[in-house]
């Protein structure tokens, strides 16, 4: 990193996006923008900015995840924060954006509320968004101002190709239809047979499964999924594949939610490793869940990216070569 660099890039950390800025930041070579969130008893929240940001390129690490309302809140504070302090540009940096699956009016009298997010961060004064794997790519449209998709596809890929040989024989599964085309890069990427197994959403919190398409049987099964919530879809698919014949189910996901019964879920299903990345802050919730989980880090992903939106290039070079978010 450059003495001109330290000098006009900033990247600041929201309160759920602290661990992941402090390890991009260290991918960058540069320190973290100093600033505090400061919470009142009343539940109102006060960001202050501890350095000038005057002119200069700011970037803020946020996840809206739980608590999605008190994170999204941040954030837009911190936005009209550094647009009050004149920073040059400001770039929302969204690992997980909440509010994702309200993408469409899928009944009558209901909202679109991604969109509503969308204008918000946009109205706070954010030049640029800058996410990974939106649980529905469309959401790029809902802003005025551009937003660079990321995938965390290269970092899931390249750890599952160290283990490959390890695999066996492998077949990857898509968990719904609407996943089909993120599982299929999967398997060409690591030259695996592909499977579908269709699914029909009762509710929120509750998933039935239909039909395997494919053949899972002597096999180890890999299922990817942009995220995993309450698990209910993924362990009823693994249930379904290993009555079918399998001898092995590891599930991966970017975002883990694992919210409501997932964790007691995971544990007592036939899954027996699930992985997913840092886009949303552990800790010590995920205890539970320790001697089955892998969490893979995005912070050099995402550092790439910044240090290519600072400086004009192409976010998408990065994803030539057949890994990529979903279009």
């Amino acid at each position: 990193m450059s003495a001109s660099d330290r000098e006009h890039l900033k990247v600041f950390a929201g309160t759920a996006g602290r661990a992941l800025a402090h390890s991009m930041c260290d991918h960058l070579e540069l320190p973290v923008g100093q600033a505090q969130t400061i919470g009142f008893p009343d539940g109102e929240l006060l960001v202050k900015l501890e350095e000038d940001v005057r002119g200069r390129d700011c970037f803020i690490v946020q996840s809206t995840s739980n608590p999605v309302n008190e994170n999204l809140a941040e954030l837009l504070i911190f936005i009209d924060c550094l647009r009050r302090a004149s920073a040059k540009r400001i770039t929302a940096v969204i690992p997980y954006f909440g509010y994702a699956r309200q993408d469409r009016k899928d009944e009558g009298r209901v909202p679109i509320t991604a969109k509503l997010v969308a204008n918000l961060i946009t109205h706070a004064g954010a030049d640029r968004v800058l996410c990974i794997d939106l649980h529905a790519a469309q959401i790029q449209g809902f802003f005025d101002i551009p937003v660079d998709h990321l995938s965390a596809a290269p970092v899931i890929a390249a750890h599952f190709s160290a283990l490959r040989e390890s695999l066996g024989n492998l077949t990857i599964v898509s968990p719904d239809v609407g996943n089909v085309k993120v599982a299929n890069m999967y398997a060409e990427l690591l030259q695996a047979d592909l499977a579908i197994v269709d699914k029909r959403r009762q509710s929120g919190t509750e998933v039935k499964v239909k039909n395997l398409i494919g053949d899972v049987a002597g096999r180890t099964v890999l299922m990817f999924d942009d995220m995993i919530s309450t698990a209910g879809t993924i362990c009823e698919a693994a249930r379904v594949v290993m009555d079918a014949g399998a001898v092995d189910v590891q599930a991966a996901c970017t975002h883990g939610l694992f919210v409501g019964l997932a964790l007691q879920r995971l544990n007592d299903s036939p899954i027996s490793r699930v992985v997913c990345c840092d886009t949303i802050p552990n800790g010590p919730r995920l205890a539970p869940l320790a001697n089955k989980l892998s969490v893979l880090s995005v912070a050099n992903l995402l550092g790439e990216a910044v240090h290519r939106i600072h400086h004009d290039q192409s976010v998408s070079a990065m994803f030539r070569g057949g890994v990529g978010a979903k279009r």
